[in-house]
């Protein structure tokens, strides 16, 4: 049955995601430009410029070689379009090595963008980066389980959570993360059951990826869910509409009516 929500109005801010923790699901979608920033603002809450867009928009393979200057430029056009959703900078890999060089970045970031956070990735050894952002006044979205920074260094994409040993280690981040001031924390590529236990355990909100239904929240990659980027399909993804299919469909129309010199018609022409 589908459920009908009514369009944000308001801006949403931190305090109005704390308030949903447990009564009303959070959606959060990726943006790197104004335009499509513009269509998704007023119907998401959150929208995260994503250092995925090193993949999907660049050709990357990872997301590594992604950079301060690359992501805060995709933030400022994502900024221009959401007036709505709250905006989360992806800090790039490298760019939160200690506590002083993630705050000079993160300053950075709420000083040439309008995000209201950015999100590190790491357990419990990045609770003191965490903590030295909060205390300057920068909201933090703490980011456990699968990290894809992590990939070369882990040899791949690895789903967490499958024993109880794991499903209590990432209990343990979590709460060391809230504990250090994490205004949120995401969770990617973990077992169901441990996401469930991970979210009932804090009193900030979780988002979930590829982490079951029992997060606080979700979030998909727009290019995936919209069905565009097509080197791969992860097993968590759900494709709402298949865009490479109607743009190239679209293509092949435009091209045979300017072969055809159907296009552009007299309504078309000044």
């Amino acid at each position: 049955m589908s459920i009908q929500t009514q369009k944000i109005v308001k801006k949403v801010t931190l305090s109005t995601l704390a308030k949903m923790k447990g009564k009303e699901p959070i959606t959060m979608v990726t943006a790197y430009d104004a335009l499509f920033a513009q269509l998704f603002d007023g119907e998401v809450e959150m929208i995260l410029v994503g250092d995925s867009l090193n993949m999907s928009f660049f050709g990357k393979e990872d997301t590594l070689s992604a950079t301060m200057d690359q992501m805060i430029y995709h933030t400022q056009a994502v900024c221009n379009g959401a007036k709505l959703a709250c905006v989360v900078f992806d800090m790039p890999f490298g760019s939160y090595t200690t506590p002083e060089v993630a705050l000079e970045n993160a300053t950075r970031v709420y000083r040439e963008t309008c995000a209201q956070m950015v999100k590190v990735e790491g357990g419990k050894e990045k609770a003191d980066v965490v903590r030295i952002l909060s205390d300057n006044g920068i909201a933090v979205i703490a980011h456990i389980g699968l990290m894809p920074q992590h990939v070369r260094s882990e040899g791949g994409y690895k789903v967490r959570g499958k024993d109880e040993e794991d499903i209590k280690a990432l209990i343990e981040d979590a709460l060391e993360l809230q504990a250090a001031g994490a205004a949120m924390v995401l969770v990617e590529g973990v077992k169901a059951e441990a996401a469930r236990r991970i979210t009932e355990a804090l009193d900030v909100p979780t988002i979930g990826i590829g982490a079951g239904k029992a997060t606080d929240g979700q979030v998909l990659v727009w290019s995936d869910m919209f069905g565009f980027f097509e080197a791969f399909t992860p097993k968590f993804v759900k494709k709402y509409c298949n865009g490479a299919k109607e743009v190239r469909e679209g293509l092949e129309q435009y091209i045979d009516e300017v072969k055809s010199r159907t296009f552009p018609g007299e309504e078309h022409t000044y």
